[in-house]
């Protein structure tokens, strides 16, 4: 955890962090990526799902749809994933009492959008449930025309701050006078005095595992170990983070975090401290109709035993089963006809996709022209007494919030190709109307992705079982040779 150290008369702003999420041992990656958006949508702490936004992925199924870009990037590519990194994290917070969720949320929005350039689907959930409102941006590491994976580059951690600076500043919002980082990061805000003490991370180490629910004591001590601390047992328990050089007994903690109370707060004979967490109803993961089949094969050959073979066998006779169920139910027994469905469903959804794509895109443009009419209209006085002054470091420096906006403005207006500026009042009804084409849309889009989902999954199960995969893929390599 990083923080910012800032000087005398100096101001916090809103911090980020970018963080990879890896696809951990022992763990599908369809259930990491389920564990990670599920806490980020957490209903307790984004009032109820109210203060969640997307772009390009419904926040519903948002994991069934970077698992299904996932596998169409190999299909595309027929490369295989070289690191494990499987998404990505910005962390973003905020002053305490400066801002509200919905512009939080909007931000963050903003912030997601411009640092991924629109070319990745991403969540942003704003949690309110903390003193410091903040954001979890998760964006897929696998591109939306799933050719491409996100390679983090030298010093993005600066971009992104510069990038979260640009968006605070037009929206108000204080700004950073001279920051030191901690080694090397860019930092995350956490208070204006000091950063938290070993004790507080512990009590907010043991609030986030129990708004997982553990069932047990042992399954809490084992997702504490999970998070990084080490539990030393006997008369009293007690942990002991990375950071640490003793351990802190649960008793030391006041109330609410000795043994008792969190034995109490498991088996439901008592709340959660401030949040009743216990009460909270959990997303629930969209089941799919059917599921790839095992490559056995290739499995053996990167190591595994011969209990997996034995599992994959049972496993794969299942999918072939439920596959053949519901080619029944969907009268597509016949391979031609279903392949003739899976070109159009594929076809239905590119549409479909591709008009919420230029509805979102156009609707981004808008948000930011609105923004940037308004800044340069408010400065433009500023930016001429600036000019008329010869341009002095002085006059910069006593207006220097003033003259960003004006030049962030006028390079927005150039990159946009804007030659006469619209009024905001048309703006505003432009934004209304792809509004209403979009939310019309998007019931379409959900229905149509789910079958054509389910459809490519089933004739790739197909394909398998006939041979028709391995010959696909020779006849493919065969041209590249030629």
């Amino acid at each position: 955890m990083c923080f910012f150290s800032c000087p005398k008369g100096g101001v916090i702003i809103a911090t980020t962090r970018l963080i990879a999420m890896h696809q951990n041992k022992g763990k599908s990656i369809a259930d990491c990526l389920a564990d990670r958006t599920d806490y980020a949508k957490n209903p307790d702490k984004t009032n109820e799902g109210e203060y969640i936004s997307s772009y390009a992925c419904d926040p519903k199924t948002v994991q069934g749809e970077f698992m299904l870009s996932k596998r169409q990037y190999d299909d595309i590519t027929g490369r295989k994933q070289a690191s494990n990194v499987i998404a990505y994290q910005i962390r973003q917070a905020f002053k305490p009492g400066e801002i509200t969720p919905e512009l939080a949320n909007k931000i963050g929005y903003e912030l997601g959008m411009s640092f991924t350039k629109g070319n990745h689907a991403f969540i942003v959930a704003t949690h309110i449930d903390k003193a410091h409102i903040h954001n979890h941006i998760i964006f897929n590491s696998t591109s939306l025309d799933c050719t491409k994976k996100f390679r983090d580059f030298k010093r993005s951690g600066k971009a992104l701050a510069q990038i979260s600076d640009r968006l605070c500043l037009e929206n108000g919002l204080s700004i950073i006078k001279n920051p030191k980082r901690s080694k090397g990061h860019y930092g995350k805000w956490l208070g204006d005095e000091k950063p938290l003490s070993h004790s507080d991370k512990l009590r907010q180490t043991i609030d986030d595992v129990l708004a997982q629910k553990p069932k047990t004591f042992d399954e809490f001590l084992q997702l504490m170990q999970g998070a990084g601390y080490e539990t030393k047992s006997g008369k009293h328990y007690a942990f002991k983070g990375a950071e640490q050089k003793k351990f802190i007994r649960l008793r030391s903690l006041d109330e609410g975090y000795s043994e008792d109370e969190i034995k109490a707060i498991i088996d439901g004979k008592a709340l959660q401290r401030e949040v009743k967490k216990t009460s909270a109803k959990q997303p629930k993961r969209q089941e799919k109709s059917v599921n790839l089949l095992v490559n056995i094969q290739a499995k053996l050959q990167q190591g595994k035993g011969k209990g997996y073979e034995q599992w994959a066998k049972i496993f794969n006779l299942k999918q072939m089963a439920q596959t053949v169920n519901f080619l029944q139910e969907h009268k597509l027994l016949a391979y031609s006809d279903l392949e003739e469905k899976a070109k159009k469903c594929t076809a239905t959804f590119d549409e479909l996709n591709t008009q919420i794509k230029t509805a979102e895109k156009r609707m981004a443009e808008i948000q930011v022209l609105k923004k940037h009419i308004f800044n340069y209209a408010k400065t433009r006085d500023i930016y001429s007494d600036y000019r008329k002054a010869g341009y002095s470091k002085k006059f910069y420096e006593e207006h220097r919030a003033e003259l960003t906006l004006h030049k962030a403005a006028k390079a927005a207006f150039e990159e946009l190709s804007v030659k006469k500026l619209p009024t905001v009042k048309t703006l505003q009804a432009e934004y209304a109307d792809l509004l209403s084409e979009k939310k019309k849309v998007y019931g379409q889009y959900h229905t149509a992705k789910k079958e054509m989902q389910d459809i490519l999954t089933a004739k790739a199960n197909i394909d398998r079982l006939l041979g028709l995969e391995q010959e696909q893929k020779e006849k493919e390599k065969s041209q590249e040779q030629r």
